[in-house]
């Protein structure tokens, strides 16, 4: 069965768009660059917001703005049946429930909103209402994980109805909560789909994809019988509701997009543990050459930025002169500091930074991989200073990639990785580096 509905995805990190392909990423939200992902053929697009990287307050503000010009340009294009998606993380960080606050009052009220955050890609279930991360094989709760831990978005619940009530401060009661449990799902959902209103809490098990397909099936019945719904979920999800089926090319053949056979760089912004595990095994490679960026010294010596940026370049120009490939990346220490806002404030600075080196990377490079979230997001808008992008596809699972167009003024042709923070094994980084080498 195609999906009837437009799905509309902001996403809150440029990484939701991890297990679907073929689709218009974008990086603005003015209405003429929204009215491109409406008339697309795809049934899916995303709106990289990357609120995640925002204050409460600043999510809030971008969040209103783009759902005003959404509104706008679903009158243009006279658009009358769309699904919204809140996509945020598999592992519960984000703004919620600030951002389905804001959707609701700027796009009207939903019968219901539910909490998806099941990614089987990166080893996430929801069994019971537990949500779990599998390590080694193991389902670890999620509030037990480094995650629940995170400065701005910690939490205490890895039971969904006890995070929402957490995360409304009350508002939201946990005996409140409609539970979609895996028994509920597999028999079928949509005569309980049908009787939510008044923008009912739910939260929804997940196992496997086939779960979420028996889901969505009965949520996209129920959407076309005109219940309105607004999700908040992870990417597998997706997967479900847009229904697009194979990617066109294997992840092991995503080298024949490269524009020439020159190196590629790596760019590595993330601090989870993961993806310093990855990185480690990374710099083994023979030609792959490691160049870290001091932050520190940004935070200690913030007029020391342009050296900082120099010296970086300098040393990168070295790495691909002797044909191999610089992995530029930031130094592993968590730092800290005495307030939320200037953690942000530090992050915003960084970014810039890294947004600098990329566009100052030498023009015939073969791909660039980008790990993390928010370098991603800001390698795409700043560094690459593109408007919309297509997306091949997955090259690893829950690893998107993209290419920039014929006539980018810098890169063209350039095949972007889209690398989250969190996904993969320890060999993650290393199977995407051979795969574009």
């Amino acid at each position: 069965m195609n999906a009837p509905l437009k799905i509309i995805v902001l996403d809150d990190d440029p990484t939701g768009s991890q297990t679907v392909h073929s689709c218009l990423l974008l990086m603005n939200w003015d209405v003429d660059t929204l009215r491109l992902g409406l008339t697309d053929e795809v049934p899916i697009f995303f709106v990289l917001t990357n609120t995640r990287a925002l204050t409460p307050k600043d999510a809030a503000v971008l969040t209103k703005e783009v759902c005003h010009n959404l509104k706008l340009a679903i009158k243009a294009e006279g658009v009358e049946d769309f699904l919204l998606v809140s996509r945020s993380d598999s592992t519960l960080r984000g703004h919620y429930p600030i951002e389905t606050d804001v959707i609701t009052q700027e796009l009207g009220e939903f019968d219901a909103h539910f909490l998806i955050p099941a990614f089987f890609e990166g080893g996430r279930v929801t069994r019971d209402s537990i949500h779990y991360l599998h390590t080694n094989g193991v389902p670890i709760p999620v509030h037990e994980t480094e995650f629940a831990k995170d400065s701005v978005f910690g939490y205490h619940h890895s039971y969904l109805p006890d995070y929402v009530e957490e995360k409304t401060n009350g508002r939201i009661k946990s005996t409140e909560v409609k539970r979609f449990l895996l028994r509920d799902i597999r028999q079928g959902s949509l005569e309980r789909l049908m009787r939510l209103k008044r923008n009912q809490c739910a939260v929804v098990d997940g196992e496997n994809q086939q779960d979420l397909d028996q889901f969505a099936q009965d949520l996209l019945t129920a959407a076309a019988s005109g219940k309105r719904f607004l999700l908040r979920g992870a990417a597998s999800i997706l997967t479900s509701l847009a229904q697009l089926g194979f990617q066109p090319s294997a992840p092991e053949e995503m080298n024949k997009y490269k524009p020439t056979i020159n190196p590629g760089v790596v760019l590595v912004g993330s601090h989870v543990e993961k993806t310093t595990q990855q990185l480690k095994q990374l710099l083994k490679e023979e030609d792959v050459v490691g160049i870290e960026i001091d932050v520190k010294q940004l935070r200690d010596n913030p007029n020391q930025r342009e050296s900082l940026l120099a010296q970086t370049l300098d040393k990168v120009k070295v790495v691909y002169q002797e044909n191999k490939t610089p992995a530029i990346y930031t130094s592993r220490e968590e730092l800290t500091f005495e307030r939320t806002q200037k953690r942000l404030d530090f992050g915003f600075k960084v970014s810039g930074l890294l947004t600098d080196v990329v566009q100052g990377l030498p023009h015939n490079i073969g791909f660039l991989i980008s790990k993390g979230g928010i370098t991603s997001n800001d390698v795409l808008s700043n560094g690459l200073n593109l408007r919309s992008v297509r997306l091949l596809g997955q090259i690893l699972a829950g690893c998107s990639i993209v290419r920039t167009s014929v006539d980018h003024p810098i890169f063209p042709n350039l095949p972007v990785v889209l690398f989250p923070g969190n996904v993969g094994d320890d060999q993650g980084l290393v199977e995407v580096y051979r795969r574009l080498s």
